[in-house]
């Protein structure tokens, strides 16, 4: 029996030195997330891909772009920006950890609350956050996405290829090694 493969749509924006990346360039294995920070659905992916990057420190790349659906979620594009800001600093991964853990607390105040805690200058905080670069960052990985296809949070892409399947560990761990032997 043959199997066909369903097509995909193909990530639009090649992974760059610009995105927020973690593990090994030369991994062989790049898992990308179009996420929201006040998406329950990104929320509950975020230990899940924890997890996997935990299982796979040599093979896999984790890349995180924006995707605020404000319409549904009305703190998302400012919980963004906060990571955004957090990045000029050098702390992006440690925001992006805090604003999935505490996703009902994502006011004005709760975003200076997190930098504070991430002991940032809160002055060059409060600049980056209200600075154009900010907002034009979380717009060009906005629109890739949408350029991608992307409707929805969280959408992941492996290998530059959307994952429509499951987002559970054994799903997105079983794609990752078709993945990782595909690549080799």
């Amino acid at each position: 029996m043959i199997r066909q493969k369903l097509y995909a749509p193909p990530l639009a924006v090649p992974v760059s030195s610009h995105d927020h990346a973690k593990g090994p360039a030369a991994a062989s294995v790049t898992l990308l997330e179009y996420g929201d920070y006040e998406c329950p659905a990104c929320g509950a992916a975020h230990p899940i891909v924890s997890a996997l990057i935990q299982a796979m420190p040599d093979q896999l790349r984790f890349v995180f772009r924006n995707f605020p659906l404000n319409t549904i979620h009305p703190h998302a594009n400012e919980a963004a920006l906060a990571a955004e800001a957090a990045a000029k600093q050098g702390r992006f991964w440690e925001m992006h950890d805090l604003l999935y853990e505490n996703q009902d607390a994502l006011e004005r105040d709760n975003l200076l609350g997190y930098a504070a805690a991430l002991r940032l200058d809160l002055n060059q905080f409060e600049a980056d956050f209200e600075a154009d670069a900010s907002r034009q960052r979380v717009q060009r990985d906005f629109l890739g996405g949408a350029r991608s296809g992307v409707n929805g949070t969280p959408t992941f892409f492996i290998n530059g290829i959307r994952h429509d399947g499951p987002h559970d560990f054994q799903s997105l761990a079983a794609a990752l090694a078709q993945a990782s032997d595909e690549s080799e």
